[in-house]
């Protein structure tokens, strides 16, 4: 008697066993809705840095101001500026076109970008000559070399809102403005 409740226990425990190796392989298999989230996310975010990257670098570097549009960018994209903020696709085009009638030369560099579900932190570098127009201030010959960090929202795949922080001391002394 005591012989079969040994075995009888051992078959218990082997079947439990085998019942929880089948349910870890189970599991292993099909990814929880939670993991599948996380995986869909950052998929998005490194879709939206590329994208991103890609189209400053242009608009920029390669002066194609004209990606500055409903591709990209949400309708109501934000410029988030002091006295007020820039919205909408034409006032925020204008407003980075200074940057390339100021500085024929402009070289933008993105140092570093990185993101946590819609939101993007970019480092930047600008480098030029002050050789037209920049917001109403005449050519002053000067070269500027500036960082800065810029905070992005981005909204179903479109840059929806930017706000730069530089030291803009500096980069008015190297205009020769202060």
């Amino acid at each position: 008697m005591k012989n079969i409740i040994i075995k009888s226990t051992k078959i218990f425990f082997r079947g439990i066993f085998v019942l929880f190796v089948l349910f870890i392989i189970t599991n292993c298999n099909n990814p929880s809705e939670l993991h599948l989230e996380l995986e869909k996310a950052e998929k998005q975010l490194a879709d939206n840095l590329k994208m991103y990257e890609t189209v400053w670098d242009k608009v920029i570097n390669e002066r194609q101001i004209d990606l500055v549009n409903e591709t990209y960018f949400d309708e109501n994209v934000t410029a988030v500026t002091a006295p007020e903020n820039i919205v909408g696709i034409e006032g925020f085009k204008a407003y980075y076109n200074n940057y390339l009638t100021g500085f024929s030369d402009a070289e933008f560099t993105i140092i570093d970008a990185f993101g946590q579900g819609d939101k993007i932190v970019k480092y930047w570098n600008f480098k030029g000559t002050h050789d037209g127009e920049f917001f109403g201030i005449p050519a002053s010959g000067k070269k500027v070399d500036i960082s800065g960090t810029t905070l992005v929202k981005m909204k179903d795949g479109k840059i929806a809102q930017e706000q730069d922080f530089m030291d803009n001391l500096a980069f008015y002394q190297q205009l020769g403005l202060m």
